[in-house]
């Protein structure tokens, strides 16, 4: 199984961004997927997080700029970025909980994608 994340960029504060993470492989059936970012020298953070059927969950620094969605159909999760502040700069990734077969699950990793906001 292999998760691709693309869209990130530069953009000047206030800009908006959209993150995609295609799932790709040997899939079942995918759990819960999420976005999760790293900024230098700080841990890797939870940014939002979404269920199978949809339920959301947001770090408190984003609610209310960031929107995860997904489409099942096309095992690919979003992440669209509104108001953007600096101090959202980061190393972007996706994660997936796939069901590589019925009662086997993993959780996947995309590659990472920067996301650079200037002010």
């Amino acid at each position: 199984v292999q998760l691709q994340a693309s869209g990130g960029g530069l953009v000047q504060a206030g800009g908006s961004l959209r993150l995609s993470c295609a799932a790709s492989g040997s899939i079942f059936s995918i759990d819960a997927m999420g976005w999760y970012r790293q900024a230098p020298g700080k841990q890797r953070d939870l940014v939002a997080g979404i269920t199978s059927i949809g339920s959301t969950n947001y770090a408190d620094s984003v609610k209310g700029r960031f929107t995860i969605s997904r489409d099942n159909a096309k095992n690919t999760v979003y992440l669209q970025m509104n108001s953007l502040k600096p101090e959202d700069t980061a190393v972007y990734y996706c994660n997936a909980d796939v069901f590589v077969r019925r009662g086997a699950l993993y959780k996947y990793w995309g590659q990472g994608t920067q996301v650079t906001v200037s002010s």
